[in-house]
Order: C-alpha cells, then sequence, then structure tokens
C-alpha cells in the first residue's frame, strides 16, 4: 500500500493527476485494494500545498493488536486437508455473498413462481448471474484490483442513459436517447473487462408536440 502511496505521491508532484476529486477516488481505490492494512493509516490531501501525507495510527493500531486472536474451522469431513476446509469455508462466505447480491443488486429474488419449470428456469438465471459476479471480479483480480461486484456497481451507477428533449419552432419535438459521459472511473472499469466505454448509440426520434 505505501508503495502505491508513493506512485499516487509522484503523479501529483510531476502533474499527472490534478484534479481534487480525482485524487480523492485514487485514494478511495487504495483503501478499498488494501483494506486490512488502511484502517491503520490517516491519509490526506492538502488542496493548497498539492501534497499527499500518511500516517500510521500507532493507537488504533495497538487496540486491534490487543484484540487479535484466532478461530477454530470444526469439520466431520476426514478426507480432507486443512488448506481444504478452509477454502471449502471461504467458497461457503462467497455463496452466502453471491446469494445477498442476486436479491438485492440482481433483484433476481424472492422467486414468485408457482410452476415447477418456471422456479427451475429462474434457479438456472440465479447461477448464471453468479457465474458473471465471479467472472467479473476475477477479471479484476488477474489485474491485481481487490474490490466486488457491490463496489463496481456503485460506482458504475453515475454512468447513466438519459433522453434529452428538444422542442422546435414547428411544433416538433426531438427526442435524443444517449448515455452520459463516462468518467475516469467508468472508463477505468470498462477497460478492465475490455468493453466499449459507449454504453449505446444515440438514437433520435421525432414527435408531434402533443405526445
Amino acid at each position: 500500500m505505501k508503495k502505491d502511496l508513493g506512485k499516487l505521491q509522484a503523479r501529483i508532484e510531476k502533474g499527472q493527476l490534478q484534479e481534487e476529486k480525482r485524487i480523492h477516488q485514487a485514494i478511495g481505490r487504495l483503501k478499498e485494494r488494501y483494506p486490512r492494512v488502511a484502517r491503520y493509516y490517516r491519509m490526506d490531501y492538502q488542496a493548497e500545498r498539492k501534497t499527499l501525507t500518511w500516517q500510521e495510527d500507532r493507537e488504533k493500531k495497538t487496540i486491534a493488536e490487543k484484540l487479535d486472536g484466532g478461530y477454530v474451522l470444526k469439520s466431520d469431513r476426514q478426507d480432507l486437508t486443512a488448506e481444504e476446509i478452509w477454502r471449502t469455508y471461504i467458497l461457503l462466505t462467497r455463496v452466502e455473498a453471491a446469494f445477498r447480491a442476486m436479491k438485492s443488486p440482481l433483484l433476481e429474488r424472492p422467486i414468485f413462481h408457482h410452476l415447477e419449470k418456471r422456479t427451475q428456469t429462474h434457479i438456472f438465471l440465479c447461477v448464471l448471474a453468479y457465474h458473471l459476479l465471479v467472472a467479473i471480479e476475477k477479471r479484476f483480480l488477474d489485474r491485481g484490483v481487490h474490490t466486488s461486484w457491490w463496489t463496481l456497481r456503485e460506482q458504475l451507477s453515475t454512468h447513466q442513459v438519459v433522453t434529452v428533449v428538444l422542442p422546435t419552432k414547428e411544433g416538433k419535438v426531438l427526442k435524443i436517447r444517449k448515455g452520459t459521459t463516462p468518467e475516469p472511473i467508468h472508463r477505468e472499469i470498462y477497460a478492465t473487462l475490455q468493453i466499449p466505454a459507449e454504453v449505446m448509440k444515440p438514437v433520435k426520434t421525432w414527435h408531434d408536440a402533443a405526445t
């Protein structure tokens, strides 16, 4: 984390990163990438001096060290190694997190179907959605970016599709359906996923003023 903070500081000093909003976004991404370490550091950007500083919170870290401990995973499986038991436990937590994502961001639950074949189809869609979430998170993890679907969804929520309504003197109305201009964080996400930053081509339609 300190190494990446040094790189960010160098970018600021060289003038490669000047906008205060983007600098704070970069700091936020570092906190997200190294959450277990970042919580014991105070990071601050002084816009007047254009300097980035960070300092270890010794008091907070000392308290955490006193509370530090361990816990035991117990299993009746005699055919698994300690590492396999740990990986199975981690997989369980990921599956539980995926179901939470399906119930909220993906809106895949609850299931209101009464016919068996429709329920099975819905569950199949949930499995596909889970695979999509895992594939997205792994794409970022392969590039050294530790993030989650929830975080990505929140970051992308400001990149939207809007309809611009333009009335004319002739009594007609021109409606243009288009995506907003992607922010730098949006472009970074799309680049990592290897998908276009332009979510759609502008669509123009003419209407009567009364409609």
